[in-house]
């Protein structure tokens, strides 16, 4: 009898410890951390408060690219409709050659690809400059006032008043999301103030107001007074869209076989520009007399 209940007894012990091995401990379980792969958008988000809901939109727009993997392709992103294309070879960078069998985004493709779902039309189609210096800047801020007063889904932008090379999207914190050069994915970067940082500007997604002209040369200044002489605030590299909101008559201007008098303010720059290269008659049609 003494046999037979310790057989027993070991017969318990054994099943006992196989069920103990093969069922692991709740708190085994809660001490083992679960390990994910980190998310290819990881950090691309909105990562400050006061952004409008169509430029929060825009960054979700552009993060969804940045987490599909989308490569930088030269010229990606300008064909008849926002989105990814294949690019072209830049002369300038040899990292290009493969951009043709590359479908993705240049900088400015992605601008305008992310804004154009956050509006629901095409309102930034053009190259950095074209988008710099749209009529639907809502506000426009200096290299030289940094991040301070900027908010997610505003347009930072790189090089000069002549020639903007670089666009991107800014996310708050100091971050931005961009598509950078050839060779790399879309990606969220720290924002480089260094360099030729150029300035900023925040988009008006809305209807765009008051008289909207076009411009025509290349390398057109506007100034901070009407006149010839004034400090020159930003140039126009070529063909612009430009918003006028009064005209005044001030220093004559003779330039390329034109003379005229007129010259007109830019609410978008706060900036004139002599009449002479607006397209339309010397004196602006329906265009009010600035009261000063």
């Amino acid at each position: 009898m003494r046999d037979r209940t310790g057989l027993i007894g070991v017969i318990i012990g054994v099943l006992t410890l196989v069920t103990w091995v093969s069922a692991p401990s709740a708190l085994a379980t809660e001490r083992t951390p679960a390990t994910t792969a980190p998310r290819a958008d990881e950090g691309c988000a909105v990562l400050a408060p006061g952004a409008s809901a169509a430029a929060e939109q825009a960054i979700t727009a552009a993060c969804a690219q940045v987490a599909a993997g989308v490569w930088y392709s030269w010229g990606g992103g300008h064909g008849a409709q926002p989105g990814a294309t294949y690019g072209q070879v830049d002369p300038t960078d040899p990292a290009s050659e493969h951009d043709p069998e590359q479908r993705g985004f240049d900088c400015s493709g992605l601008v305008r690809y992310a804004y154009a779902q956050a509006a629901g039309s095409d309102i930034l189609n053009g190259d950095a400059s074209a988008q710099y210096y749209t009529p639907r800047a809502a506000a426009r801020f200096t290299a030289a006032q940094g991040l301070a007063p900027l908010l997610p889904g505003d347009l930072l932008a790189w090089g000069t008043s002549q020639d903007l090379h670089h666009i991107a999207i800014y996310l708050g914190a100091g971050k931005m999301v961009e598509a950078r050069q050839s060779g790399t994915k879309l990606m969220v970067s720290n924002v480089r103030l260094n360099g030729d940082y150029f300035g900023a500007l925040r988009v008006n997604t809305g209807a765009v107001t008051g008289h909207v002209l076009h411009t025509w040369g290349t390398g057109v200044w506007t100034k901070d007074q009407p006149s010839t002489k004034a400090t020159r605030v930003y140039a126009f590299p070529g063909p612009t869209t430009i918003r006028v909101e009064c005209q005044k008559h001030a220093e004559l201007v003779t330039v390329d076989g034109y003379t005229n008098d007129a010259w007109s303010y830019l609410p978008d720059y706060r900036a004139w520009v002599t009449n002479i290269y607006i397209q339309g008659p010397a004196w602006l049609d329906g265009v009010p007399t600035c009261a000063s």
